[in-house]
């Protein structure tokens, strides 16, 4: 094909969740609620973790204060554009802020997966090796665990990125989503992506399954051992460790819906894509706040000093 015979495509079209009006009202006001709900705790939960000096040298809190933080990200990416378009006849998008929106999307999304698999071996050393816990988990260990997760995220999104915005965009520009991702943009281009995008795809898919079936493994293993123990921890292990297994079910089974058979398109990718961009990071400060007598007696104590 020959490309120069043809204009570049400068803006893409989305299609939004939905098409009626009366809805996109419902939806704005719904998910500008969550929006505010989502920044608010999980910021909320970094500022607890950082300024109690208990949960800040704490291994889990850490790991936790950082999952708070990416999970503001996730829901930032695409969300505010989301809550704005509601109200927009025209939802149009720059190829710029297509392209950054599919970086931050596998940035964060492959450094938080990473992340969940830190807090599950976290979790392992704390109930299988409790004596070596502090030793193996220090805070130098802490540290790197949240710099790998960073790095992976960031390799696997510049990859993702470094070919998709190389393509041919000649037309049709229409998005059906409400945020731009690589399956969906991919097949605009110009030329024959099958392969490319088999490729490009896969290696979503492939960090998608793999950190779910290393999370797998671990908390299989975790629950083995607490159901060997009847003890009052090991009742405290097994409430903490269901309440991560939820989010990561939560979290994983979108993402590898989507990516591991991306080509079977269904009308439900779009409720799966809120599902992992709005709904995982609500999630977390109910379950890690609500349901943590720490994390709850140290926001009281932040409460009374101010």
């Amino acid at each position: 094909m020959d490309l120069q015979n043809y204009t570049f495509v400068s803006e893409f079209v989305l299609q939004g969740l939905c098409t009626s009006r009366h809805l996109q009202k419902f939806f704005f006001i719904l998910f500008s609620g969550l929006y505010v709900v989502i920044v608010m705790g999980n910021t909320i939960i970094v500022a607890t973790v950082v300024s109690n000096s208990r949960l800040h040298s704490s291994p889990m809190y850490f790991l936790l204060g950082n999952l708070s933080f990416l999970d503001i990200w996730l829901a930032s990416f695409a969300t505010p554009k989301m809550i704005r378009d509601f109200l927009s006849d025209r939802k149009l998008i720059s190829f710029g802020g297509c392209m950054s929106q599919i970086f931050f999307l596998h940035f964060v999304g492959g450094a938080e997966m990473v992340l969940l698999v830190s807090m599950a071996y976290d979790r392992y050393v704390a109930i299988c090796k409790p004596l070596h816990y502090m030793t193996v988990m220090s805070r130098n260990k802490c540290i790197e665990l949240v710099m790998l997760s960073w790095t992976i995220g960031f390799v696997h999104s510049i990859s993702q990125v470094a070919f998709t915005v190389n393509l041919p965009y000649c037309g049709p520009n229409e998005i059906s989503s409400f945020f731009c991702d690589v399956p969906l943009v991919i097949k605009l281009a110009c030329m024959d992506t099958y392969i490319l995008g088999i490729l490009m795809i896969s290696d979503s898919g492939l960090l998608s399954l793999s950190c779910f079936l290393l999370l797998l493994i671990s908390y299989t293993v975790i629950l083995i051992n607490v159901r060997q123990r009847a003890t009052g921890g090991a009742s405290k292990a097994l409430s903490t460790c269901s309440a991560h297994i939820m989010v990561v079910t939560l979290f994983f089974g979108p993402c590898i819906f989507i990516y591991v058979w991306p080509f079977s398109r269904f009308s439900v990718d779009k409720l799966l894509s809120v599902f992992y961009t709005i709904f995982t990071p609500l999630l977390n400060p109910l379950i890690y706040t609500l349901r943590n007598k720490e994390m709850k007696t140290a926001m009281r104590k932040i409460k009374k000093e101010y």
